[in-house]
């Protein structure tokens, strides 16, 4: 409980800047931040583990599957963080969120379902409850 926290790769191998725009698929290894926009999936290697930021003005229309994220940007589509996510207080994810552990910042938004992905089958979205919670906002009322 008052353990030291794991830490979340800081590490950018790729950078894509606020004008940068990708149409298809992103595949990538090591850390990647992204300020501009991807029209397509963006899924990191799960073996070298992968760590994706998206900063507020980054947005995702695809999927998002990720050993490690921390966003703050926007998602058009499913999210699959394999160890951890980090949703910032700007974050909005419209789709499903698969994740490991998740930390939720007041102000963000999630329109879809929160599924927890068992430890036995690690990103398998077989493991998800029968009746997983949906969440439409996250907000603070100070």
């Amino acid at each position: 409980m008052f353990g030291r926290r794991k830490q979340v790769s800081t590490r950018i191998d790729t950078l894509l800047g606020k004008t940068a725009r990708v149409d298809g698929d992103l595949e990538f290894s090591g850390g990647l931040h992204l300020d501009g926009r991807v029209n397509g999936n963006v899924r990191s290697n799960a073996e070298d583990g992968g760590a994706l930021s998206v900063s507020e003005s980054g947005f995702i229309e695809g999927n998002v599957e990720v050993t490690n994220i921390v966003m703050n940007g926007t998602v058009n589509g499913d999210m699959h963080a394999r160890d951890r996510l980090v949703l910032g207080g700007s974050a909005r994810v419209n789709g499903n969120v698969h994740y490991g552990v998740i930390e939720m910042a007041p102000g963000a938004v999630i329109t879809g379902k929160l599924i927890p992905i068992g430890k036995d089958q690690p990103g398998s979205s077989e493991t998800q409850p029968e009746s997983a919670p949906t969440v439409a906002a996250a907000k603070s009322g100070a």
